[in-house]
């Protein structure tokens, strides 16, 4: 515990003249309380003393307010804080990012990456990546050179693409030749490629996924009469790629199965 001592208001030898006020002057009649602020303001660490008079705290206080260590200082720095790096702002923006020295990076280094980011987990054509390359304003010179070293390392493979898309398309929507050849066109495959991979198609096979097809979608028309049951079946068959004759055919047998009169159905609908 430290022990407090009390000063007197005057010493003997001045002849009872008083002390001069707090912060007056830098003589030795100065109070130990007014040296222990001076360290506080200073950054010494030491806190303020908790017997402050009221007239010195609102000088102390004063000196925290407007003092360069937490004012307008402060201020400074907290804008500048606030303000973010260059760099950061310009991500922010959509700006292409740059190399240490400042200038635009690599379009081969930024076209391997954009490439890579979008081959993660999906497979893509050439062309589709080509295309996502071009909206990127990436040079063509920079994305033909990427593109061809992919292909050569197996990262894009289109013939892979096309036999996947069709083996895909077909067990889980159903989709006949002529859907999945149509949805590959539009994927910048090649047409030779194409008709290899929807060649794994052969007219039984497509014929017994449409009579599944029908015998799914065949319980949610009964009531309605054989008309509209046949244009509602025949028009879902033709919309995932099916022809009209094989439409018509699959149809027509499973309304007989439930009985319906089926005469004068093998007419174009």
């Amino acid at each position: 515990m430290t022990r407090r001592t009390e000063w007197p208001d005057s010493f003997p030898d001045r002849g009872g003249e008083p002390l001069p006020p707090s912060g007056g002057g830098t003589g030795s009649g100065e109070r130990p309380s007014e040296t222990g602020r001076g360290a506080y303001a200073h950054g010494a660490g030491a806190g303020p003393d908790p017997d402050d008079t009221a007239e010195t705290r609102p000088r102390s206080g004063a000196r925290r307010g407007a003092g360069p260590g937490f004012g307008e200082g402060a201020s400074r720095r907290s804008r500048s804080r606030g303000s973010g790096s260059p760099s950061s702002s310009r991500a922010g923006r959509g700006e292409p990012r740059t190399t240490g020295d400042g200038g635009p990076k690599d379009p081969v280094e930024q076209a391997r990456n954009i490439c890579l980011r979008l081959l993660t987990g999906t497979p893509r054509t050439r062309q589709q990546l080509a295309d996502a390359l071009r909206k990127r304003d990436i040079p063509d010179e920079a994305a033909e050179q990427v593109l061809s070293r992919f292909v050569d390392v197996g990262l894009i493979d289109d013939a892979a693409f096309a036999d996947a898309w069709v083996e895909s398309r077909h067990h889980g929507r159903g989709l006949a030749r002529r859907a999945l050849a149509r949805e590959l066109r539009t994927k910048g495959v090649d047409s030779a490629v194409i008709e290899e991979a929807v060649g794994q198609l052969d007219s039984e096979r497509e014929e017994e996924t449409a009579r599944d097809l029908v015998a799914r979608k065949l319980r949610s028309t009964r009531g309605l009469d054989r008309d509209k049951r046949l244009r509602r079946l025949a028009g879902m068959l033709a919309r995932k790629g099916y022809g009209e004759g094989m439409a018509l055919r699959v149809v027509r047998q499973a309304l007989e199965e439930e009985g319906e009169d089926t005469e004068g159905l093998d007419e174009p609908f």
